[in-house]
This record gives structure tokens, C-alpha cells and sequence, in this order.
């Protein structure tokens, strides 16, 4: 899905512009609170719903395999439509998903409503990741990935507290009525900012699939599973961790998290003005710094004070890599970036669900301890498959 710029000069004024990036990160900002907030509301949906605690934590698993399954095929299947109109429309069904939240009778209703929300996540990001990189200079490409990034690591500092209190004070559904609104304001600012950019002939779906075949891409797409996995083996069970090894009271988990989610977007931040500079040294730099950290962390965790620390320097570092991994991706298929961008966030979920998993099994099998660890040889495993990719690279620039 390729993209030239339009030549007019009020296209070239909104290029210029923050307000079209601006509009993404809202709407990242929006994505991110509608797919993490439902932690926070858990007993409270339950209880209304009558349904177990365990039944209500399906609609976080069945979020997280709509990403994964269905937004690639979404991507697919839209793949005709403008970037702009897209967008809206990806934007139309995040309203209706939210706003069906609102009015669920039921629970099936309210998992259904959770899948078609989960369609528009991977979508949106893939699509907008390739707007985004479109609107700004290619040496700022990684820049504005990260800025639109941003909403999403920011939905984790503010977002989530913000619809945990409203949903704790004025039910559930109120919770789901306010992301509703931040869609509806995202619609607005992409209807009226996004400038409408000149697509080439559409790829057609063959042609897509083919440049996902790319051995280079899969093995990113690879590394993107094995990164996330390192962090979601250890941030899954973070607050039995804090608590029952470090030693923190249940109260301190939330603002320690709060911590990590500033530590994750500086981290966004840099890591997008980093792979800017070089973007294959920073992935690979950051993967090695993030082997450390974890394995750094199976004795800090151990102290209070230098388990708060680690944790920051943790955050930062694991958001730092995912920038240039998008950027990368999307570089590999250039005939389908779009598709690329949105098979990526797949993979990450993927990641995002085998290192839960993993970390079961650790805890099961092992230690709670033996968490960090473990989640630094997942991450080292990303490593030695990203070093693998720079020799490939090479070889075929030389």
C-alpha cells in the first residue's frame, strides 16, 4: 500500500502541522485505555454481569486474540480504501464497539462488543504508523511513530487510572461512555486534520501475503514475539512479585506502575529519536540493555529501592525498542506497509500472551524470582535473531 504525499499546498501546510499527529496519538491514547482499562473494572463487571471474576478476565483474553487474528485480516479486507477514510472508518466501529459496551444487557454481548472494538486496534496502529511516518521528513520517520506510540503509553499512566476512578465511583458502563467520547473527538480531528494523501494502484491481497513472505520480515516478526514475551513474562505478575518477594505493601503497586508507565513513554520518546540516528544499532543496543536490566533485576528485585529503579530503567528501555522495530517492519514490506505495521502489533499480542504463559509456568515449575531472569533470556533470544538480521542485511548490501 504505497503512499505519495499530495503535491497541493494545503497538504504541505497540514505536513507541517502536529495537529494530524496529534490526532493519531489521541486516538492511540483512546485505543489504549479501551484495551487496558477493563483490569482495573474487573470485579465491578463481574459482579454486575453476574459472572465469575474468571469469565470476566475471557474479555481481556478475547481482546488481545481479536488484535492478533483479526486485525490482519481486517487490514486485508480494506485494503482498497484511502488511508484517511479508513481511518474514520476504523474510528466509526471503535465508537460503536465502546458504545455497545455502554448498553450491554449481557455478557455475551458485552464479548462481542470487546472483539469488534479489538478489530480496530491492530488497524489503526498499522495505518496510522504509515500516515504518521508519511506526513514528516524520512530521516523523522521513527519520530512520529513513537509520538503516535505515545498515546498509547500515556493511555497507561493516565487513561487507565482515570477509567478505574470512574468506573470504581459512577459504574462500569460510565467508563466505557467517556473512551466512547475520546473516539468521537479522535473522529473529528482525523475528519478535519488528516490530509488526504495520493494513493498508488492498491496491492492486491496476493501481493501482500507474497511481501509477508519475506524470510527478513518474518524474522523480525520473530523477534517482536520474543521481545514482548521477555517483558509480559515478568510485567504479568509484577504486583505478586513486588509484594511477596520485594516486599512492597498492595497499596504501592499502583503508583510503582504509574513509574513504569513514565519510564515507558521517555522511553518511546528517545527510542523513536534514536532509531532516527541509526536505526539497527538501537534496536540492538536496546534489546542488549534490556538483557541486563532483567538480569540485573533477579537481585535488585530483592531491595526496595533498587527495584523501583530497575523497573523505571526497564520500562524505558522496552518501549524504547518499539519505534524502530515498527519502522523496520515496515521498511521490509514496502509493497504492504500498512499490513506489515498491523502484523506487527499481532505479534506482539502474541508475545504479549505466550510470556504470560511462560511466566505461569515459571512460577508454576520454578520461583517467582526466577522471573526476571527467564524473561532476560527470551529477550537475549531477540538479540542473537536481530544480530542474525544485520548479518543478513550486510550481506545483501554488500
Amino acid at each position: 500500500m504505497a503512499i505519495t504525499q499530495a503535491a497541493s499546498g494545503k497538504a504541505a501546510v497540514q505536513k507541517t502541522s502536529s495537529l494530524p499527529l496529534l490526532s493519531l496519538t489521541v486516538g492511540a491514547f483512546a485505543i489504549g485505555m479501551t484495551e487496558f482499562v477493563i483490569m482495573g473494572i474487573l470485579p465491578n463487571v463481574a459482579e454486575d454481569l453476574n459472572v465469575s471474576i474468571s469469565a470476566a478476565g475471557q474479555l481481556i483474553t478475547m481482546y488481545a486474540l481479536g488484535v492478533a487474528v483479526g486485525a490482519p485480516i481486517l487490514t486485508m479486507l480494506t485494503h482498497r480504501i484511502p488511508q484517511k477514510r479508513l481511518l474514520a472508518f476504523l474510528m466509526g466501529l471503535f465508537i460503536l464497539g465502546n458504545s455497545i459496551s455502554v448498553i450491554a444487557p449481557n455478557y455475551a454481548v458485552l464479548m462481542g462488543a470487546r472483539m469488534l472494538t479489538a478489530l480496530t486496534h491492530g488497524t489503526f496502529f498499522g495505518v496510522g504508523a504509515v500516515i504518521a511516518s508519511s506526513l514528516v521528513a524520512p530521516d523523522k520517520r521513527a519520530g512520529a511513530v513513537s509520538m503516535m506510540m505515545a498515546g498509547l503509553t500515556i493511555a497507561n499512566i493516565i487513561g487507565v487510572p482515570l477509567g478505574t476512578f470512574i468506573g470504581q465511583h459512577m459504574g462500569w458502563r460510565a467508563s466505557f461512555a467517556t473512551i466512547a467520547l475520546m473516539g468521537i473527538a479522535t473522529l473529528i480531528g482525523i475528519l478535519i486534520f488528516i490530509p488526504k494523501l495520493k494513493q498508488e494502484k492498491p496491492v492486491g491481497i496476493m501481493q501482500q501475503l507474497a511481501a509477508l513472505a519475506n524470510p527478513r520480515l518474518q524474522l523480525f516478526l520473530v523477534i517482536a514475539v520474543l521481545g514482548n514475551a521477555g517483558l509480559f513474562a515478568i510485567f504479568t505478575y509484577i504486583a505478586p512479585l513486588l509484594v511477596q518477594v520485594t516486599g512492597f505493601a498492595e497499596h504501592s503497586v499502583t503508583w510503582i506502575l504509574v513509574l513504569f508507565g513514565c519510564g515507558v513513554t521517555l522511553g518511546n520518546m528517545i527510542g523513536g529519536k534514536l532509531a532516527d540516528w541509526k536505526l539497527m544499532p538501537t534496536i540492538l543496543g536496546l534489546y542488549l540493555i534490556i538483557c541486563v536490566i532483567l538480569a540485573l533485576f533477579t537481585f535488585t528485585v530483592h531491595n526496595p529501592i533498587t527495584a523501583v529503579v530497575t523497573i523505571f530503567l526497564w520500562g524505558a528501555a522496552s518501549f524504547a525498542v518499539f519505534p524502530g522495530m515498527q519502522v523496520r517492519i515496515m521498511s521490509l514490506a514496502k509493497s504492504a506497509p500498512a499490513l506489515a505495521s498491523t502484523t506487527s502489533h499481532s505479534a506482539g499480542n502474541l508475545g504479549n500472551a505466550t510470556g504470560a504463559f511462560i511466566g505461569g509456568l515459571v512460577i508454576t515449575h520454578l520461583s517467582l524470582t526466577a522471573l526476571p531472569w527467564v524473561g532476560s533470556i527470551l529477550v537475549g533470544l531477540a538479540l542473537l535473531l536481530g544480530i542474525f538480521c544485520l548479518l543478513i542485511d550486510r550481506r545483501h548490501a554488500g
